[in-house]
């Protein structure tokens, strides 16, 4: 927590700053650069990771004007949370009325972005899959469908959730709710119930991890992914949420199979909270270093940005991409 390239348009145009990242690689594997191939031999270098923004930081605009907005500063995907002006639906590990979103009304919301040239990568739901009380978990499934089918309308076929978190406000037990052996069998037939969903509406869900949660290390994961065991229930990596669990090689060698989309803000260490891109003790050089190698058709998500400092974060992650400093554009007001 939430493809993406400078914009869709312009990722061919990244190809050449990704030939740094190639040979590192290749020299890590004792292969010949790139560069040191002849050019008659040389394959076309890999274009780097797509890059995107998520939708959560921006409030005050309504769909049309963030599109614009982004647009402007050549973004070409969004993943997109309901918390626009125009579609207030956000509700983080919770559920919220979808009555009156009708399909007319998340088509109209979809098309604003593929008007101005954006694609919609996947739709944040994070729903609380975790609560102890069974009526709670079924409710929130529920939710989870109509979310499902918000994308059928809108043609998204990607969702985002965490796990979820459960503190009932008693004195913490010995073993806290995350981690007690019967959650872990809960949460597999949870999953289990939600893959089954995905599979109705033809649909892929990115679990991602925290830290703090139940999903709280790469390896863990990777473990509950694979007992899952379904092509519907995959991963979104956000490397700030584990930087105090995992260095950046273990979760890419954990995870990577899995992961179809990747979160890109930062994150001090021995602090819960996280910020935006540059502002914290994550590794960025790295990070999209791995990214690139290791799941290059997952797009670079910016999140935890707004207005103030979406500019500085996607020029942050530019820069580690070696595609230079981000466009000029006035930061929006």
């Amino acid at each position: 927590m939430s493809s993406h390239r400078l914009t869709r348009r312009g990722v061919l145009g990244l190809a050449a700053a990704a030939a740094p990242l190639a040979a590192a690689s290749a020299a890590r594997a004792g292969r010949p650069s790139p560069a040191a191939v002849p050019p008659a031999s040389a394959s076309p270098a890999a274009a780097p990771p797509a890059v995107g923004i998520s939708t959560l930081g921006f409030p005050d605009y309504s769909n049309r004007e963030l599109a614009d907005e982004l647009a402007r500063l050549g973004i070409g995907l969004v993943q997109l949370f309901l918390n626009q002006r125009d579609s207030r639906y956000w509700m983080y590990n919770g559920r919220s009325d979808l009555a009156d979103l009708t399909p007319d009304r998340s088509r109209a919301v979809a098309e604003a972005y593929r008007s101005a040239g954006i694609s919609i990568h996947s739709i944040g739901v994070y729903t609380n899959l975790v609560h102890p009380d069974e009526a709670e978990r079924k409710a929130n499934l529920a939710y989870f469908e109509a979310m499902m089918k918000v994308g059928d309308a809108m043609n998204v076929r990607v969702f985002i959730t965490e796990a979820g978190h459960y503190h009932s406000g008693a004195p913490e037990p010995p073993v806290p709710h995350h981690f007690q052996e019967s959650t872990w069998k809960t949460m597999l037939a949870t999953a289990g119930q939600l893959a089954r969903l995905a599979e109705r509406h033809g649909a892929t869900v990115l679990l991602e991890p925290f830290y703090r949660g139940f999903l709280a290390s790469a390896k863990r994961t990777r473990v509950f992914l694979e007992e899952v065991g379904s092509p519907r229930v995959r991963c979104l990596l956000d490397p700030a949420n584990l930087l105090e669990i995992n260095d950046l090689d273990e979760m890419f060698g954990q995870l990577a199979p899995y992961v179809d989309c990747i979160h890109a803000k930062d994150r001090k260490l021995h602090v819960d909270r996280g910020v935006p891109a540059g502002q914290g003790d994550l590794d960025y050089p790295a990070f999209v270093r791995l990214a690139a190698s290791r799941t290059p058709k997952a797009p670079l998500v910016l999140e935890y940005v707004g207005p103030k400092d979406c500019r500085q974060a996607l020029a942050h992650l530019r820069a580690a991409l070696g595609s230079g400093p981000a466009p000029a554009p006035a930061s929006p007001e």
